[in-house]
């Protein structure tokens, strides 16, 4: 499969009531997670330019996951997070065939809303 069919997803959990290191946790407990559903690749986003505002631990920015999916796969991983991440604030940012989309989400409607823009997103893709 090339990668032209997979859907890039960087998630960032923007939890203001956590410090940096419970962030950094929670980042990777969820990426543990996400490893043992069925995508391509998913990992710690590697400080290389830190966004503007954003903080490292360790090398990585703070809460800042990316995930390789394959189409197949991707409404499966969409819909774990849904349920996983439905009363947090995230952002979502997915990439595909060279177009992207940013959503932002901070309660279960909102994210059901984002999920649904993703989903549409990638099938008119």
């Amino acid at each position: 499969m090339s990668s032209e069919s997979n859907v890039k997803l960087t998630l960032t959990l923007a939890n203001p009531d956590l410090n940096a290191e419970e962030q950094d946790r929670e980042a990777r407990n969820l990426l543990r997670e996400i490893k043992d559903l069925d995508v391509e690749s998913a990992e710690l986003v590697a400080v290389t330019e830190i966004p503007e505002g954003a903080k490292s631990v360790g090398g990585f920015l703070v809460g800042v996951l990316q995930a390789e999916v394959s189409l197949a796969n991707f409404k499966k991983l969409l819909g774990y997070l849904g349920d996983r991440l439905g009363n947090k604030t995230i952002e979502l940012e997915v990439e595909a065939n060279g177009k992207k989309l940013k959503v932002k989400a901070s309660s279960q409607e909102e994210l059901n809303a984002a999920i649904e823009q993703a989903q549409k997103f990638i099938a008119d893709s």
